[in-house]
């Protein structure tokens, strides 16, 4: 028997970061955004339902979704962003779970953790064995994300407030995993998560 782990964070907490330190200890990664990614490319159903829904203006002329525009949309309007969740998740799910049972096929027991921003807001949280919530400081988040996008300060946390707060999120939280300081310190952190998790598969793969 596999185990499968979700993984989640505010936006900027360093939720991807865990899952390459996870990945490089042997744990296979299911990225939900990228899962959405390849859901949206041209001629897949996904995209003309997003079209029918929110107009061509979502589409760029050589075809492909223009995620600029979607995402103006639907943080300016919470009803519209919901459309696009009901068009988007379940049909994420799907693939998910399609790819976790090929994963248990093909390796055996194993380790696979679903890497998903909204883990926790979908409801998917509920299909995990275990759950891990990545916690940063807002003052922190703002600042790494600043380094990293383009975004201005007033849209990052326009962004942050459309997903959960992190203290809601815990709640649902088996593992803590706590990004406020250096890498090694988190490495350390998710060492210890890991370790257990291990632990938790061999007993579950025999039992």
């Amino acid at each position: 028997m596999s185990l499968l782990i979700g993984l989640t964070g505010g936006m900027g907490s360093g939720k991807s970061t865990v899952a390459e330190i996870l990945k490089k200890k042997g744990a296979y990664i299911l990225n939900a955004d990228l899962i959405c990614r390849e859901l949206v490319e041209p001629g897949k159903p996904a995209l003309q339902e997003i079209q029918d829904h929110f107009g061509k203006k979502v589409i760029q002329q050589d075809g492909q979704l223009d995620r600029s525009e979607l995402s103006r949309i639907v943080f300016d309007d919470p009803s519209k962003k919901k459309v696009l969740e009901n068009i988007l998740h379940p049909k994420v799910f799907e693939e998910e779970q399609t790819r976790y049972e090929a994963l248990c096929q093909k390796e055996g027991p194993v380790l696979v953790l679903v890497d998903a921003a909204l883990l926790i807001e979908s409801g998917n949280y509920r299909k995990m064995d275990k759950n891990i919530v990545v916690v940063c400081s807002d003052e922190e988040r703002i600042h790494r994300l600043l380094k990293r996008d383009t975004l201005t300060e007033a849209e990052i946390l326009k962004r942050i407030k459309s997903q959960a707060p992190l203290s809601e999120k815990i709640k649902f939280a088996d593992y803590v995993v706590d990004n406020n300081h250096d890498l090694q310190s988190l490495e350390l952190e998710v060492d210890k998560v890991y370790t257990e998790l291990v632990e938790i598969l061999k007993s579950k793969s025999k039992s």
